[in-house]
């Protein structure tokens, strides 16, 4: 059978049109994709601007579908999904980010990142300490061992706490040396309750070195050397604080009063407490002076004398609580009504949050900030 060569001429024609047909046919479904993909995404974006999150999603879910090869679409996604609430959502869009081959190394840090914050956000601190740790090296570093701190501080592992911070602080990412010392101070604490008294009075120490214009080592200290029966050695601590952080010195005006019961002390200590009050009145300390004054009579002007120079509520009716004004019962009753008015402005407010307590907190348990509460009551600020 001979090979007749017409079939083939006549194939090439029609192969080569068939093929053209094919092409023009990919070309346009093609171009089909990318102008939904863009559309999509742009639709996307306007709900976004108009705070439509609902269906901002949906339209990156289509462009997503539309062109899965398209890395910033995921992450706009999961950045949506995380704002949402939708953490196990969004920790599935990065998690498929960072699995994904043909990422670039910026991109695959980006996604691990921003894994970190989808765990962060859902309160899974253990997962997104893994995945901050993975974040060492590279330009994500300096976020991730900030995130580091601040789940260490939340969870109360104060080494791990200042083994960051003395990297944070190495690297030249301002000073933490207040927060190092306060990480002393808060395992000097545990150890007080545990009875380890000599290894706490070290600590102390050590965080007193590391901050010296710190107050709480120093306040901590001398309660603690009160605590040992050591009542010389708590003034003479209280007098350092006096001198390096004056404006915490009413924080240590009730133990300064504790110190004055031995009776050697109580003229040093009347001494430091109306140094410190004529520099900077306070009530804390205006309170501490009249406990201590042994003439009633003379240490109630003491509030007549604030009231002179300042308007105090506190102070009027601290003055007003001696008098005898009415019966008995109208003053129980005016008195009640003063208590009461006067509840509000004893408290402590955070500088950072305005969280107030009723009590001096040195780490804030609103917004976690340190040093935030001045100290200073309510009415004096």
């Amino acid at each position: 059978m001979e090979f007749d060569l017409t079939w083939v001429l006549l194939g090439f024609p029609i192969a080569f049109t068939l093929g053209w047909i094919a092409s023009r046919l990919d070309l346009r479904q093609l171009r089909i994709e990318n102008r939904q993909a863009p559309k999509a995404y742009f639709r996307g974006l306007n709900f976004l601007l108009n705070e439509q999150q609902d269906q901002a999603i949906d339209a990156f879910i289509e462009a997503v579908q539309n062109d899965p090869d398209t890395s910033e679409l995921h992450f706009a996604l999961g950045n949506l999904f995380r704002r949402r609430g939708e953490y196990d959502r969004a920790v599935r869009v990065h998690e498929h980010l960072i699995a994904r081959g043909d990422l670039t190394q910026p991109e695959r840090d980006r996604a691990q990142h921003a894994l970190a914050l989808d765990f962060l956000k859902a309160g899974l601190l253990d997962r997104a300490e893994t995945a901050l740790r993975k974040l060492e090296g590279t330009s994500y570093e300096e976020e991730a061992r900030l995130a580091l701190l601040a789940i260490y501080e939340r969870s109360r592992d104060w080494p791990q706490a200042t083994a960051i911070a003395s990297k944070l602080d190495s690297h030249s990412h301002g000073s933490f040396s207040g927060r190092q010392a306060h990480y002393l101070c808060e395992q000097a604490s545990a150890l007080l309750a545990g009875g380890d008294l000599d290894t706490a009075a070290d600590m102390l120490e050590d965080a007193g070195r590391m901050a010296p214009a710190s107050a709480r080592p120093l306040i901590d200290l001398a309660k603690l050397q009160y605590q040992r029966g050591q009542h010389q050695e708590a003034l003479r601590t209280l007098v350092r604080l006096q001198q390096t952080a004056p404006h915490a010195l009413p924080l240590a005006a009730n133990l300064l009063v504790n110190i004055a019961q031995q009776k050697e002390l109580l003229t040093p200590v009347l001494e430091l407490l109306q140094a410190h009050y004529r520099q900077a009145p306070s009530i804390d300390v205006l309170e501490a002076i009249v406990r201590l004054d042994a003439d009633a009579t003379a240490a109630r002007q003491w509030y007549v004398a604030h009231l002179e120079h300042e308007a105090s509520l506190i102070a009027a009716a601290r003055w007003i609580s001696g008098e005898k004004l009415g019966s008995a019962e109208q003053r129980t009753l005016v008195q009640r009504s003063l208590d009461k008015a006067t509840k509000p402005l004893m408290r402590y407010r955070c500088a950072a949050c305005g969280f107030e307590a009723t009590q001096h907190f040195w780490h804030c348990p609103g917004c976690q900030a340190w040093d935030s509460y001045p100290a200073k009551r309510i009415e004096e600020l």
